[in-house]
């Protein structure tokens, strides 16, 4: 039973279309899904960027530790903003029809959020860090 209706009073046309439906629906889900597994990426990269800085913190020249880290902060940056714009290009191109959606608002305040974070990081390594 698909949308209320038993599939014994429905023709093979109307069937296919809501297996179709369904198959959309589905497709959102896993781009939502994709879009939070690349947000980790992107947060994992911060902490790598970090766990590097502590590591090799005492290493001479003290730039080469920093210029590690922010280059992690970059990567996390590029991976985060990719995703986003993926996310919102797929989400714009089909349409619900079972399930909510998601808000490629929301996205993309996370993906600024993130990439803000690690733009705050790599400023204060390179700030507050001899």
């Amino acid at each position: 039973m698909v949308g209320g209706v038993s599939s014994h009073d429905r023709d093979n046309h109307e069937l296919a279309e809501d297996r179709t439906d369904l198959a959309e629906d589905r497709t959102i889900m896993a781009v939502e899904r994709t879009m939070a597994s690349w947000m980790g990426s992107g947060m994992g990269l911060i902490g790598l960027g970090l766990g590097l800085r502590a590591l090799f913190g005492q290493f001479e020249p003290a730039w080469v530790p920093k210029a590690m880290a922010t280059f992690f902060m970059i990567l996390a940056i590029i991976v985060v903003q990719g995703a986003k714009r993926r996310m919102c290009g797929a989400i714009k191109r089909m349409s619900a029809n079972f399930v909510k959606e998601p808000s490629t608002k929301g996205m993309e305040v996370v993906a600024a959020g993130i990439s803000a974070g690690a733009v705050m990081v790599a400023v204060g390594i390179w700030l507050f860090f001899g």
